[in-house]
């Protein structure tokens, strides 16, 4: 599945765009944050270059879907939300990160439930995924708010994960906009 060639996506606050290299200076400073470090992990991305590199391996992956989040009032790019289809899980794994300073604001929810709402019906899926280190306490919050319920605990690469996951069904009843 490649969304690549979404058409973007607005909101109330946000415009949420397909991942393109012109994003190179932005996805060097959000991979280079604490938080993405800490939660997601270092991707040894030390220049505009690197990200442009990191970016065209997205691009170039069928299984993988970025776009970027930004406000509308300033175009200032905020985060991204992602969804991917890994080898080790079953479906697709829908997947968030911000700018410090965008937290807690209601961005990340508003801009992954408009995601969501887009991919559900678009490509028909019957099940959403997240995973997470179980440290990642604003991530589960998130999750949760979404319709996602732990499922199980993983270990992939020595690390411990944890799956959140809830049936499309499920999510639809919790947020009736995803359904056609």
């Amino acid at each position: 599945m490649q969304m690549n060639n979404q058409p973007f996506i607005t909101t109330d606050r946000l415009f949420i765009t397909p991942l393109s290299i012109m994003d190179d200076q932005f996805i060097f400073e959000l991979v280079n944050t604490e938080g993405w470090i800490r939660f997601i992990g270092n991707r040894n991305i030390a220049s505009c270059d690197d990200a442009r590199s990191y970016i065209q391996k997205i691009l170039e992956n069928r299984n993988i879907s970025y776009w970027v989040v930004q406000l509308k009032d300033n175009n200032h790019k905020i985060g991204i939300i992602t969804c991917i289809k890994r080898n080790y899980l079953e479906h697709h794994d829908i997947g968030f990160a911000f700018l410090p300073g965008f937290g807690n604001k209601g961005y990340a929810f508003e801009a992954t439930h408009a995601v969501l709402q887009k991919l559900i019906p678009i490509q028909k899926l019957t099940h959403i995924l997240a995973t997470t280190i179980p440290e990642n306490l604003n991530s589960i919050k998130l999750l949760k708010k979404i319709g996602l319920v732990f499922e199980k605990e993983i270990e992939i690469e020595n690390e411990i994960l944890h799956v959140y996951g809830n049936s499309t069904d499920k999510l639809i009843e919790k947020h009736p906009t995803y359904k056609i």
